[in-house]
């Protein structure tokens, strides 16, 4: 049974990040925006909460910092594809080449010439509220007793669930992401509701970058966020660009991940590291596409939307 714990654990450990950043890509291509520069923004929010945590000292500070840099990136991917029609593709592919290198220039002015910030303490990581509470070593305490931010991010699915299904602004924005002409003629002002959905999706990419660097991690240095970005958007096509569909994807993801670390404890599978590195990619692939039907995007996902 413990080890079982150990695989549930781990799981939703390393699903959290992927959740955050999964809802970003939700309610921005819900709105009719695609948001290709999840990747980029993610970057930036771990690195801006690894520099505020070891700073401050303070995680909650941090993470909110991480929101604010990628919903930074994400104001300006919606000044790019909504203000000025820009190539909705372009702009994204753009943010996922500019963040990292903004980030390693500014680790090296805030750390002294390092490639990588400076390891954050346990202090001042992510708090973990269930420690303690349940017996150590028990199934409970292997699966529950996480750091703050898988909570979140299980709550974000759930906000945005009542937010895109429950509430009249999800009915406006699933409306323009279909017909954002038909929304306009109602009196719906397209751009303003385009910008709050990509400006939410960077804030959330920037959460998930955020509960790498200060929740999986201690650090962050360019290899923290490793593809996650691009992972994200693919589960949220595989979810079906529903956020209840894009957490069973993320939690696949994470399982595979989570399995790779268990065979890789000495003794259990012998496999090459590289290959061990290449598995949760790999099963992911396979277990999503073997599971998942046709997918259609909103209607008018990746079309700028230009007033008549």
């Amino acid at each position: 049974m413990g080890d079982l714990g150990f695989i549930l654990g781990t799981t939703l450990m390393y699903s959290a990040p992927l959740i955050f950043a999964a809802m970003g890509g939700v309610i921005s291509e819900n709105s009719g925006v695609v948001n290709i520069g999840i990747e980029g923004m993610m970057v930036m929010g771990a690195f801006i909460a690894a520099t505020v945590a070891y700073y401050s000292a303070s995680p909650w500070l941090a993470l909110l910092c991480g929101g604010l840099g990628g919903g930074l990136l994400g104001l300006t991917h919606a000044l790019i594809s909504v203000t000025f029609k820009g190539n909705q593709t372009v702009s994204g592919v753009a943010i996922n080449f500019l963040s990292p290198g903004l980030a390693l220039f500014l680790c090296r002015k805030a750390f002294e010439g390092a490639a990588m910030t400076k390891t954050v303490d346990v202090t001042q990581k992510l708090p973990k509220y269930l420690n303690r509470v349940f017996p150590e070593g028990s199934v409970a305490g292997l699966v529950l007793n996480q750091d703050i931010s898988v909570y979140l991010a299980l709550l974000a699915v759930l906000v945005m669930w009542f937010l895109l299904y429950r509430t009249r602004f999800g009915l406006r924005v699933r409306a323009i992401g279909e017909h954002p002409r038909a929304a306009d003629t109602l009196g719906i002002n397209v751009s303003l509701y385009r910008y709050t959905c990509v400006v939410a999706s960077g804030f959330l990419a920037g959460l998930g970058g955020a509960s790498l660097s200060i929740g999986v991690s201690s650090t962050f240095f360019g290899n923290t966020v490793c593809g996650q970005g691009f992972i994200a958007i693919a589960v949220m096509i595989f979810g079906k660009w529903k956020p209840h569909g894009a957490l069973g994807a993320c939690l696949v993801f994470g399982m595979a991940e989570a399995l790779v670390i268990y065979f890789g404890f000495p003794g259990r599978l012998n496999l090459s590291a590289n290959i061990l590195s290449m598995m949760p990619y790999v099963l992911t692939l396979i277990i999503l596409v073997s599971f998942v039907g046709r997918t259609f995007a909103p209607a008018a996902s990746g079309v700028p939307y230009e007033k008549e």
